[in-house]
């Protein structure tokens, strides 16, 4: 096994000895040269204690596992409020978004377990359904999960995703910052610590577990950092697609997320390198190709279904830029992070789940000081440029500093209209500004690390100030403990199954009234064994408009359920109201019509009697047994 050296010659090393990384061997930049090209100067790690190759092992591996257990231990720190009550509490602030993941697993689950379509469904939506592609997947995540969710229930699956998503990203960077791209310890844990806890990946554990699911990025980098030195196109060209295609199916908005910053990085390069880059290309773009034709074979079917199947979508409800960050959140802190509260973030993002800057000013500073002190790598530079675009990017048509909109245009107005761009949430490409702003400090730190080990009169009082500048910049922007809430309890009539006996396989169970997150918490709670109506997700505005909107108009009895839940009209039924109500329970291809407790139940139940006849108490719940008339 060869690896490098800092005069670029290659040196050889025991099979049972892999080499130590470089510093600066792959970070050197982010297109690195070929072979035959000098490399930028590098540092070398601090030397390491000899010790047979054993216990050499040995003792990575328990430096691997203590920052795994640390990381760990930080991602439960963040989620553990849920952890007390994992079915009676819902955690985060946004719960409309966690019911619909629960969902999401439990269809998953579902699909796996009946070998049923995991991109397109009809048990949410019934009887229209819902295209999952358009929606948030999580087909991976979801099919792995599987065994948990059936033995522990979605909600146990949900809060375990958003946990490990934390743990899991972190350790990712760390490991391919140790190995790959700086070979410094202390540079890989500063990495991790920053890409798996940032604000970015804090607050969007309030729901949106598709973009936490980041522990396949690290090795993204990795490989597309790779491709322009590769010797072994095909090998490495199927290594990449193997991981963008698992990619998509973790989370397709990721996977965009990193092909831009990619996008970004070669035209930083080529900016600052562009005979350089133009002799790369072909070593890059012969990987590429082998990697872009196995991606497509594998994701042709899920692609043709997002944009061209059923219940398909175009585009986001609303204008994108509602969902933008405001320039002052970058020197802020998130309303989850230990320098903030709940008025910190207010008026700087669209809400708590979108606040992917806030990294507040000694971070910002440092960074800058990073970037001013190793202006002269090419890696510093190309991360420099990558963080300043996508974070410019994430503050959409016009640049203000305040809550209040500026008529000061920005960059991303040429972008606003374009395809697949119009359906994004902008605030999320400061998403691509937190990876470089780690790296930077990772390289940062490396650097720092090497020059001490190379100056030992001066290498106690460097690695304190190092330390102390870190952690006074770092620790006002860790997190806090995402807050939790108790959920209203599914009816037992669910959870025991119990439901069962009285809803075939495929039909649908109404709960009244009609609402959307009683049907996705009740379709959750029985692994989606049966379907329901209306339901959380984005489809259609109609058959034929393809534009994007939330949910599904409701038919005219779920209008009426809700108006006489809410106290707001009389339980009486005309016979025109009673033949609608049995024109849709057809419509829903019901077999059961499912009262709970309610706050107006004898309201609902007067009115349900009316409709379909005296209902049946069956544990907690009132029953009207529609089967005669739907089928």
């Amino acid at each position: 096994m060869t690896t490098a050296h800092p005069t670029g010659k290659p040196t050889s090393s025991p099979p049972a000895d892999p080499p130590e990384a470089v510093v600066g061997s792959e970070a050197a930049s982010s297109v690195p040269p070929a072979p035959q090209v000098p490399p930028t100067p590098a540092v070398t790690a601090a030397p390491r204690t000899t010790a047979a190759p054993g216990r050499r092992w040995s003792g990575r591996r328990l430096v691997d596992l203590v920052v795994g257990v640390a990381f760990l231990a930080g991602a439960l720190w963040v989620t553990g409020r849920g952890w007390l009550d994992v079915d009676g509490r819902l955690v985060g602030s946004r719960p409309d978004d966690q019911g619909f993941n629960e969902w999401m697993l439990a269809y998953a689950a579902h699909a796996v377990t009946n070998l049923e379509n995991p991109f397109l469904t009809t048990l949410q939506n019934a009887p229209d359904g819902v295209n999952l592609m358009s929606n948030v997947g999580m087909q991976l995540p979801g099919i792995l999960l599987t065994p948990v969710t059936l033995l522990g229930g979605a909600p146990l699956s949900y809060l375990l995703l958003i946990t490990l998503n934390l743990a899991g990203t972190a350790f990712a960077w760390y490991w391919v910052l140790d190995r790959h791209l700086t070979g410094n310890r202390a540079a890989a844990v500063v990495g991790g610590l920053f890409c798996g806890f940032a604000p970015a990946m804090v607050t969007h554990s309030n729901g949106h577990p598709h973009i936490t699911a980041q522990w396949l990025v690290p090795f993204l980098v990795w490989r597309i950092v790779r491709m322009t030195r590769s010797v072994a196109p095909v090998r490495d060209g199927l290594i990449l697609g193997a991981l963008v295609a698992a990619q998509f199916f973790i989370s397709v908005e990721i996977l965009f997320l990193v092909a831009l910053g990619a996008l970004m990085a070669t035209v930083a390069h080529l900016a600052l390198r562009p005979r350089e880059t133009v002799r790369l290309a072909p070593r890059a773009l012969g990987a590429l190709a082998v990697a872009g034709g196995l991606v497509l074979l594998v994701t042709a079917y899920p692609l043709w279904m997002q944009f061209a199947g059923p219940q398909h979508r175009i585009g986001h409800p609303g204008d994108p830029d509602v969902y933008t960050l405001r320039v002052r959140s970058f020197v802020a802190y998130a309303t989850e992070s230990i320098g903030g509260g709940p008025e910190s973030a207010q008026g700087l993002a669209p809400n708590t789940t979108e606040q992917a800057s806030f990294f507040g000013w000694p971070v910002v500073v440092l960074v800058a000081a990073a970037v001013l002190g190793l202006r002269r790598e090419l890696a510093v530079r190309v991360l420099a440029l990558v963080a300043l675009v996508s974070g410019v990017f994430s503050l959409g048509s016009t640049l203000s500093w305040g809550p209040e909109k500026s008529g000061v245009p920005a960059p991303f107005a040429l972008l606003h209209d374009l395809p697949i761009v119009d359906a994004m949430v902008i605030a999320r490409f400061a998403l691509i500004t937190t990876v470089a702003f780690g790296l930077l400090l990772a390289l940062a730190v490396a650097r720092l690390d090497g020059l001490a080990a190379r100056t030992p009169r001066v290498a106690a009082p460097l690695r304190l100030l190092t330390a102390a500048a870190l952690v006074g910049a770092l620790l006002p922007m860790l997190p806090t403990p995402l807050p939790a809430k108790g959920r209203v309890p599914v009816p037992a009539f669910v959870t025991s199954g119990e439901w069962r006996g009285y809803v075939a396989d495929g039909r649908t169970l109404v709960p009244v009234p009609v609402h959307n997150m009683t049907s996705i918490n009740w379709g959750a709670a029985a692994l989606t064994g049966f379907a329901v109506p209306q339901g959380y997700f984005l489809g259609p505005t109609s058959p034929t408009d393809d534009t994007g909107r939330w949910g599904t108009p409701p038919r005219p009895t779920a209008l009426l359920l809700t108006a006489v839940g809410a106290g707001t009209r009389p339980p009486t039924v005309s016979a025109a109201e009673r033949d609608q109500a049995l024109a849709d329970v057809r419509w829903w291809r019901a077999d059961a019509v499912v009262l709970p407790r309610h706050a107006h139940e004898a309201e609902l139940k007067a009115f349900l009697d009316a409709c379909f006849g005296p209902g049946r108490r069956v544990r907690d719940v009132w029953l009207w047994d529609v089967r005669p008339v739907t089928r």
